[in-house]
């Protein structure tokens, strides 16, 4: 039986991807949340994974919600207590964002066609988007009747900025890959063909830097994003000391000195 997500390591990169074509890669499912939860903290906690792609089985990124589950009353997600519904999501698909928030490992979306509603949001929880010519975005909750339960109000709008975040959030329109290179939603678009080769080769380029110093500018640039300038020099002074004392560093600066290429182990 196929496992939900897909979780392939290859050196110090790992692949991680959403395995369930026939729901058009939903992932709102508690089984799917878990097991995508589970794929970024197990990533997280490895020392020897430097960087991270997220995609999608088959011709979809993610169409974010299960909507043929959405009413069922089974399902675990909507109940007829409003009360535990708001239970519901904070126990289900609320975790994505914040293992995503958590993670230090650099996480690169390779969006290989559509992601809607949640699907997008879960692209805009990576650090970097890189989109094949067949992507589509929509935040498209309100053609549903609903609003970005997942985070989306707060990932959208610091990515796009608020006009154009709220242009998508609230017409819940689709807007091609063209479009979303245009206002910076992906940073490269490339032929469906070579994406997940283009998602690699970026994802060797940061690999191949000291990892604890990758690691820590991922969460300075994070925690910038809500903290105050004064708050965020005094945590890059912190972690500035900790990369200081790190043999990658001394590494880097003998390697520039004598003109040759630096050999990185990670500590």
């Amino acid at each position: 039986m196929d496992t939900p997500i897909d979780y392939a390591e290859d050196g110090a990169i790992v692949t991680v991807t959403l395995n369930q074509p026939a729901t058009r890669n939903a992932f709102t499912d508690l089984d799917v949340v878990d097991a995508l939860v589970a794929a970024v903290e197990r990533l997280n906690a490895d020392p020897r994974v430097r960087a991270a792609i997220v995609t999608g089985a088959g011709s979809v990124f993610s169409s974010g919600g299960n909507l043929k589950r959405m009413l069922d009353p089974d399902a675990g997600l909507v109940d007829p207590l409003p009360a535990r519904t708001r239970l519901n999501y904070q126990a289900g698909i609320q975790r994505v964002p914040l293992a995503f928030a958590r993670i230090e490992v650099p996480v690169i979306a390779a969006v290989n066609g559509p992601a809607i509603g949640a699907g997008c949001d879960l692209a805009c929880m990576c650090d970097i988007r890189i989109a094949g010519e067949s992507a589509r975005f929509a935040e498209s909750f309100v053609k549903v009747g609903i609003i970005p339960g997942d985070g989306g109000a707060w990932l959208l709008p610091r990515i796009l900025g608020m006009s154009r975040a709220a242009e998508m959030a609230f017409t819940g329109d689709t807007i091609d890959a063209a479009q979303a290179l245009a206002w910076g939603l992906v940073s490269r678009v490339v032929p469906d063909g070579e994406l997940m080769p283009a998602a690699r080769e970026l994802a060797e380029r940061i690999a191949a830097n000291p990892p604890y110093a990758v690691r820590m500018t991922k969460r300075l640039l994070r925690e910038g994003q809500s903290m105050s300038l004064e708050s965020l020099l005094q945590l890059s002074a912190a972690m500035q000391s900790l990369a200081h004392a790190t043999a990658d560093h001394k590494e880097a600066v003998a390697a520039f000195i004598e003109k040759r290429k630096p050999k990185f182990g990670g500590t």
